[in-house]
This record gives structure tokens, C-alpha cells and sequence, in this order.
């Protein structure tokens, strides 16, 4: 093995995979149960689409990953839309 392949870096698997699981929130992005609880109501807000924000209550008041619109739709984490759909 040459001795400059041998300095290079490489990465332990356990770092590689906290990086892997740090993703960039996305507006629209459907979310697992375990990341629902992991998040803020900061950072949940950024997935809701800006013509939902203002309806969504926080995080304590839709424990089962769902808020309720205006009208009586049901827009989901876990789905990245309304529950009906």
C-alpha cells in the first residue's frame, strides 16, 4: 500500500451516519413518528407549506402527527399532506 493512500481520511461509519441522518428540512417533506418527537415546533413549521403556517398549533397539540385547517382538513407530518388525500 503506497504511504499516501494510507494518510488519507476516512471516516469512521458512526460519524458518516449521524451526517446521513441530519438531513435539510424541507417544506413539504413527509417525516417518520421518531423524527416527529426529535424536532421543534420551530422546525416542524418549516415542512408545513407557508399557506398552513398560521394554523399549525404547535406540537403539543397534535400528538398524533396531524393539525386541523380552517376548514376541517387534517394536514399530516407523516404524510407531507392532507390527511384524505
Amino acid at each position: 500500500m503506497p504511504r499516501a493512500h494510507a494518510l488519507r481520511f476516512h471516516p469512521e461509519p458512526a460519524a458518516y451516519s449521524c451526517a446521513m441522518e441530519m438531513h435539510k428540512l424541507r417544506v413539504g417533506q413527509a417525516i417518520t413518528p421518531d423524527e416527529f418527537e426529535q424536532l421543534s415546533d420551530a422546525q416542524l413549521e418549516r415542512l408545513v407549506p407557508k399557506a398552513y403556517r398560521e394554523f399549525f398549533p404547535g406540537k403539543d397539540m397534535c400528538p398524533d402527527g396531524n393539525f386541523y385547517l380552517h376548514d376541517g382538513n387534517a394536514y399530516s407530518f407523516f404524510k407531507a399532506g392532507f390527511v384524505d388525500d
